[in-house]
C-alpha cells in the first residue's frame, strides 16, 4: 500500500481479538496495538462488584484507548488495534448503564468525556468484527483461565453480543466492516479459512487504494 491505514479488531470478551491482532500484524507487517487489560488496576474489583467499580474501570480503559488512538493517528505505519475506543463507549459503558450497573450521574459524565474525545478521532478504515455465540465465548474464557474472568455471567456476555450486533449493523451503514463468524473457526488451526479471510482483507486494501472514500489517516 502507498498510504497508511487504520484497521481494528472488534468483538466480545473472549472472542480472540488479541490472537487475531498478533497474527494479522505479523502477516501484513502492521503495527499492533493491544488492549491493556492486565494493567487496569480496577479490573479485579470490577468483576467482583460491577456496580461499585464500573465507572472507574471504564474511565481507565477509555483513557488508555484514547492515548493509543492518538498514537495510531500519528504513526507513519499502517496499524491494527485490538478493540477500539468506540466499543468502550457504545458497547461496554452503555451496557453497564442499561443494566443499572453504572449510575445515571456517572454515565452522563462518561458520555460527556467520550463525546469530547470523538471530536479528535479518526474512524478505522476497516473494522474486522469477530462474532461468536455466548457458549463459545464462555468456553474460550474458561480455556484461557484468567482468575478475574471466572465470575463473568453468561447473561452479561449475551447482552454484550446483542449490543455488538446492533452497533455493527448501524456502523456498517457508513463505514467498512468485515464480519467473521468464529464459532467453528480456530484461526490457529484452520489455515484454509484463514487464507480466505486474508484474501478478503487484501481486497479491502485494494479498494482503499483505488477508492479511498473513507479518509485515510
Amino acid at each position: 500500500m502507498n498510504r497508511k491505514y487504520f484497521f481494528a479488531l472488534a468483538g466480545n470478551i473472549g472472542v480472540g481479538k488479541t490472537t487475531w491482532t498478533k497474527l494479522l500484524s505479523e502477516r501484513f507487517n502492521w503495527q499492533p496495538y493491544y488492549e491493556r487489560f492486565v494493567e487496569n488496576p480496577y479490573l479485579v474489583d470490577f468483576y467482583a462488584n460491577m456496580r461499585q467499580w464500573s465507572f472507574h474501570s471504564q474511565i481507565y480503559f477509555l483513557t488508555h484507548r484514547f492515548k493509543a488512538q492518538l498514537e495510531i493517528q500519528h504513526s507513519k505505519r499502517t496499524c491494527i488495534q485490538d478493540r477500539t475506543i468506540f466499543e468502550d463507549g457504545e458497547i461496554f459503558a452503555r451496557n453497564l448503564y442499561q443494566q443499572k450497573l453504572m449510575s445515571e450521574r456517572d454515565y452522563r459524565s462518561y458520555r460527556e468525556l467520550f463525546e469530547a474525545m470523538l471530536e479528535s478521532l479518526v474512524y478505522p478504515n476497516l473494522i474486522i468484527y469477530l462474532k461468536a455465540s455466548t457458549w463459545t465465548l464462555i468456553s474460550r474464557i474458561r480455556k484461557r483461565g484468567r482468575d478475574y474472568e471466572s465470575t463473568i455471567d453468561k447473561e452479561y456476555l449475551a447482552r454484550l453480543n446483542t449490543i455488538y450486533d446492533k452497533w455493527i449493523d448501524s456502523y456498517s451503514r457508513s463505514n467498512r466492516v468485515l464480519v467473521v463468524d468464529t464459532d467453528n473457526f480456530d484461526i490457529e488451526e484452520d489455515e484454509t479459512r484463514l487464507n480466505e479471510i486474508i484474501k478478503e482483507i487484501k481486497a479491502y486494501e485494494v479498494q482503499l487504494e483505488l477508492f479511498p472514500n473513507v479518509s485515510h489517516i
